[in-house]
């Protein structure tokens, strides 16, 4: 059975399956893995369990003012993926409603950037996700989703008459935050690989997911919490 599923829904835009092959290493940036991470991270404002709304969301993401002159913010992508399907993973399509079918996770309040790296050899990317709602509804709602995404080593997506072979893995995630998530996926096609980290933080009603190139997935994610969880 072929379950429609967009990337978008998995916090994963369409464009990582088009990168160019990348490893974890992106020359200048400067990865922080969980086995090397410093005990101290930022301090984060404890967040109340009362949902953001989207607007409250937008200037929580990171800008080009806190990454630097080796990142260019992508245009949005508003295309509706409609050709994108998976196959061979039936946790996924278990999933059912906004988070298999539609273009984001199903949560009410969202906003979301990406940025391109030119700093390296090769173009790599990063994109930030916001989510709000209550702290309940968060942590149901992406554990369900990595469940079952890590629940499938591997499975395929097509998009169009392109057929892209994925393997994932759970990984260890920082100790951020109530609740962490992190994942290693490999997008394989036409002899090319593709390598997307994906981290998920929730703290009270925010979650915050950060996606794209490991290092600089890894040399983002604090600095993307502490914003995303300032009082404003």
């Amino acid at each position: 059975m072929r379950v429609r599923l967009t990337i978008t829904a998995l916090g994963l835009t369409a464009a990582a399956l088009t990168l160019p092959a990348c490893s974890a290493d992106t020359s200048q940036a400067k990865s922080t893995s969980p086995s090397s991470a410093p005990a101290d991270h930022p301090a984060t404002t404890k967040q109340s369990d009362d949902p953001l709304s989207s607007a409250a969301l937008q200037p929580r993401l990171l800008d080009e003012s806190d990454l630097g002159s080796d990142y260019t913010r992508k245009p949005e992508d508003t295309s509706s993926h409609d050709d994108v399907t998976v196959t061979g993973c039936p946790a996924l399509e278990k999933l059912g409603g906004d988070a298999a079918a539609s273009g984001s996770l199903d949560f009410p309040n969202k906003a979301k950037v990406s940025f391109t790296y030119t700093g390296g050899s090769a173009g790599s990317e990063v994109s930030e996700e916001l989510y709000s709602d209550t702290s309940a509804k968060l942590s149901d709602g992406i554990d369900r989703i990595f469940d079952a995404m890590t629940g499938c080593p591997t499975y395929q997506v097509v998009s169009g008459s392109t057929a892209i072979n994925v393997t994932s893995q759970k990984t260890t995630a920082p100790r951020l935050g109530d609740q962490q998530w992190s994942q290693l996926m490999t997008f394989t096609s036409g002899g090319q690989d593709s390598v997307v980290k994906q981290t998920a933080i929730r703290e009270g009603s925010l979650l915050l997911i950060v996606s794209g190139a490991p290092a600089l997935v890894g040399q983002h994610l604090d600095k993307a919490l502490a914003k995303a969880t300032a009082t404003r």
